[in-house]
Formats: C-alpha cells, sequence, structure tokens
C-alpha cells in the first residue's frame, strides 16, 4: 500500500516540522506530505492515509504545542515512536530588495512570536505581528505581497524565493522544539534504557489533593516526571486533563506499576507510548538518566513480589 511509505507533516513545505523529519533516515525512503495543520497531519494517519505524522509537540522557551497535546488526547488514539529534537533559530524573510526599514508587517508562528519577541522590540518595535499556520506558510504570504516579512527557518528562503534579511534570531540561546512522529496503536518501541513514557490522564472529581493523588502514584515508585501539562476537555469550566510525560518505558516495573495505579484511581488514562528519548546515551552516566532511587529499580520490584509470595506461602 502507498500509505505505508507515507509521512505526514505539519507544512508546507520548508518548515522546521519538515527539516526534523528529513533527519530521519527512513525518510529518505518515504513520501513526506505536507498538511495544513497538525489535525490534518495525525488525521491522515488514523484514515490509513499515511503510515506516521512528524508534529511539534514541545518548546523550549514556549512550552507545549497546545494543537498536538490536544490532538493526541482526543480522537481515535494515536502512539508516539520516537521524538526528534531540533535547535531552532530564526531567519527574517523578505522579498529582494525588502531593507529593514521598509517592513511594516510581520507574520510567522504562533510559537515563533515568543521566540523573537525581544529582537523585534528592539529592532521593529513599530512593525505590526499577524500569526500564521506555520512559519513556512508566513514565508509564502511575504511571496504573495501579504506581509512585508516572515520569521521563518533560513532554509525556507530559496523555496519560496525570498532572502534571508537578517539570519541567526533567537532570543533564548539552545532553543529547541520537540517533535514527535506518531502512528496507528501497536506494541511500543522497543527499551533502550533512556526512553521516555507520555500519556494523558483525567482526573475523576474537583477535590482538594486530587493532582497530589495523581502525582504521588509516581512519586511512590521513584517516576521522575519530565514534563505536566493541564489542558481543557471542554465538558466546562474547572475541567481539566493532564499531559504528562515521564523517564522510563512502560515495561519498567516502576514505571508500569505507576500507570496501573493511575488507571485503577482515574477514570480515563491514555497511553500514548514508550519511546527513546533524542540525544540521550543510554550508556551515559553523567546524569542526563536520572538516578533510579534504592527500591524502585525492577530487580527491587521482583524481591519484593518473592517476598509477599513467601509470606503468603507461609515461607517468610
Amino acid at each position: 500500500m502507498r500509505s505505508a511509505t507515507r509521512y505526514t507533516y505539519l507544512g508546507p513545505e520548508g518548515t522546521f516540522t519538515e527539516a526534523a523529519l528529513r533527519t530521519l533516515p527512513e525518510a529518505a525512503t518515504r513520501e513526506l506530505v505536507p498538511m495544513v495543520s497538525v489535525p490534518a497531519a495525525l488525521d491522515a494517519v488514523r484514515a490509513g492515509e499515511a503510515a506516521a505524522a512528524l508534529v511539534p509537540i514541545e518548546n523550549s522557551v514556549e512550552g507545549g504545542v497546545t494543537a498536538t497535546l490536544d490532538e493526541l488526547a482526543t480522537g481515535e488514539p494515536l502512539m508516539i515512536y520516537r521524538e526528534v529534537l531540533l535547535p531552532i533559530a530564526f531567519a527574517l524573510l523578505v522579498r529582494p530588495g525588502t531593507r529593514l526599514e521598509d517592513v511594516k508587517t510581520v507574520t510567522g508562528h504562533p510559537v515563533a512570536q515568543p521566540q523573537v519577541r525581544n529582537w523585534l522590540a528592539a529592532h521593529l518595535p513599530d512593525a505590526v505581528w499577524e500569526s500564521s499556520a506555520s512559519n513556512a506558510d508566513g514565508a509564502r504570504l511575504v511571496r504573495e505581497g501579504r506581509y512585508d516579512a516572515a520569521f521563518a527557518g533560513e532554509f525556507a528562503a530559496a523555496t519560496y524565493g525570498l532572502e534571508p534579511l537578517v539570519t541567526d534570531i533567537h532570543d533564548a540561546q539552545n532553543a529547541q522544539t520537540r517533535f514527535v512522529l506518531a502512528g496507528r496503536p501497536a506494541r511500543p518501541a522497543a527499551r533502550t534504557g533512556a526512553d521516555r513514557t507520555s500519556l494523558v490522564v483525567w482526573l475523576g472529581d474537583d477535590h482538594p489533593g486530587a493532582l497530589l493523588e495523581l502525582l504521588q502514584e509516581f512519586a511512590a515508585r521513584g517516576v521522575n516526571l519530565m514534563r505536566i501539562e493541564s489542558r481543557p476537555t471542554g465538558e466546562g469550566m474547572g475541567r481539566y486533563c493532564f499531559s504528562v510525560d515521564c523517564e522510563g518505558h512502560i515495561t519498567d516495573r516502576r514505571v508500569g506499576e505507576a500507570l496501573m495505579g493511575l488507571k485503577r484511581t482515574c477514570p480515563k488514562v491514555r497511553f500514548l507510548g514508550s519511546y527513546p528519548r533524542a540525544g540521550v546515551d543510554p550508556d551515559d552516566r553523567s546524569g542526563a538518566l536520572g538516578t533510579v532511587r534504592p527500591g524502585t529499580s525492577d530487580g527491587d520490584f521482583v524481591a519484593a513480589a518473592d517476598w509477599l509470595a513467601r509470606c503468603q506461602d507461609g515461607r517468610a
């Protein structure tokens, strides 16, 4: 089937998402199809029109990409199989001949604005910002004369017949965006020892300590949370679900038991996958992997289960 060799991504051509997708070795043998939005890219996978979709999920400056978080929390379930980290720096793309003093209107993806806000204030304080569907789409709109300039990747200039007037624009050093490759549910990626597990959790009711109870399922088992964000469910004010990333793999005993604890106490838990962490070596002992607390290793869980069995058999 053609869909088995097709990957979708947040388009159009020239986005950071496309740049991230092309870092994957398998991208060289896939048909890469740009889509107009994150929901469109993921819905193509749900419909069987693509094997997987690469979409942005988190930025080191702006935080979670809400369109992706919400889309993964609703609709037909999908699973994350890998992630990509991409350093982010913007260029101010303009039509040939445009000078900085000519720029009165600028555009870019909403997530880009906080990453260039200080530069804008210092160099184009009177320019009017309007958001576009993606940074590359902003470049397209500049080509069409809708705006004077767009913040996008420098690599997008040639695609849209523009010139980079200013390059290497960023308010935060070492800014990165994390992208995830999502496909239809199947067996999680194999454990590597440097893994991330993602899920969405709904609380049963709004009462004092409800969030603490959720967090304790992880804390009691020594599972480190890497990210937790609340998102409205659309069911009324005060109704939220929580998008969660934790260290470890679902086959790690501490992670598996934490997920079982959540399933027992929460009305709904959506498992989004366990997958290798980008840029982290499983053999690195410099601290990037964190520390497994005493009593929370797989061997500790096995020993405790054996002890309980002996107690139940009268052999303790």
